[in-house]
């Protein structure tokens, strides 16, 4: 969509936030937050729009201009939202159709980054529930079983040993019937966000925020280590050297391209052995109190307000 507007202190804004998927309470906090900074922006005719099925209808009826996509999960951030806001020509913030489709499947994400021979991807293999035992031969224990389409860790489960296998599948089959098994590194957890700006010049820059680590007090970084107050330490910027430090935000830039992001992703990593390891692109990052994307952000000087700005402006881009 070819995008000619112009977002002014006086266009007609929707946040679009909860949502029908299972990451809905994330996506609310979200959404009360980044409503509350336009407001203190001084963005006059801002609706907060909690999106069910008659989202189409609410948008023309109350006549929105732009949509900043507060959306987590499935029908946020697979392509469908932005689908409708494409058909009713409302510009909106952050990656569109193609790229949210593709980043919201583990499996296609990994297939389209295979195709990029520098970025590093952790031995995996593409199980249903009929073929998973014999796929599942080709890794070593211990595994990450992933549920190809979804987001926060949900239905994502360690597995140790074979005994383990049938219940996480089972687990992972509640979200999703296509899924994604990882081999298990030891590795450091770490994030980047990408995001994107025009210039004065009104050339579109692409830039990485600083690195974020963490240290997490349950097993991995799970949903309870995600979103729960005082389970997970920031380190940030993470502790690496400056020369892998560069790396890892230049890979997280080529991932982003890659997979046809715009205006604003983060790209998580394992870093195992000092290979930076990409494991997903989360195209709607989180915006809430816990959230990594404001707090890199923020590092690099851009505090919550000029981060929601920044991102509502990528719907010019």
């Amino acid at each position: 969509m070819e995008n000619t507007k112009k977002i002014n202190k006086n266009s007609k804004i929707a946040v679009l936030c909860g949502g029908l998927s299972n990451e809905r309470e994330v996506s609310l906090r979200s959404g009360r937050n980044v409503f509350k900074a336009l407001i203190e922006l001084g963005y006059k005719d801002v609706t907060l729009i909690d999106v069910d099925r008659n989202i189409a209808s609410i948008l023309v009826d109350t006549k929105i201009e732009f949509a900043i996509n507060m959306l987590h999960g499935r029908y946020g951030e697979d392509g469908c939202i932005q689908g409708v806001l494409e058909f009713l020509n409302i510009p909106y913030s952050g990656c569109k159709v193609k790229a949210s489709s593709i980043c919201m499947d583990k499996i296609m994400t990994k297939k389209v980054l295979s195709t990029i021979p520098e970025i590093p991807l952790i031995k995996s293999v593409n199980v249903t529930k009929d073929d998973y035992r014999e796929k599942i031969k080709e890794l070593n224990y211990p595994i990450i079983i992933k549920p190809a389409n979804e987001g926060s860790s949900i239905g994502m489960t360690k597995v140790d040993a074979e005994n383990e296998l049938d219940s996480a599948i089972n687990e992972a089959l509640k979200c999703d019937d296509e899924i994604l098994v990882e081999e298990y590194l030891q590795g450091e957890s770490a994030t980047v966000g990408v995001l994107e700006k025009r210039n004065d010049n009104g050339e579109v820059e692409i830039f990485a925020t600083p690195i974020l680590g963490f240290k997490t007090k349950t097993q991995w970084y799970d949903y309870e280590a995600k979103y729960t107050k005082g389970l997970t330490e920031f380190i940030l910027p993470a502790d690496f050297s400056q020369e892998l430090t560069k790396k890892i935000q230049d890979l997280a830039i080529k991932a982003h391209k890659a997979c046809s992001c715009k205006g604003v992703s983060r790209v998580d990593f394992l870093v195992y052995n000092n290979i930076p390891y990409i494991l997903e692109i989360n195209t709607n990052p989180g915006m809430t109190d816990t959230s990594d994307l404001p707090a890199q952000a923020n590092e690099m000087g851009i505090d919550y307000n000029s981060l929601v700005e920044l991102i509502l402006k990528t719907a010019e881009i």
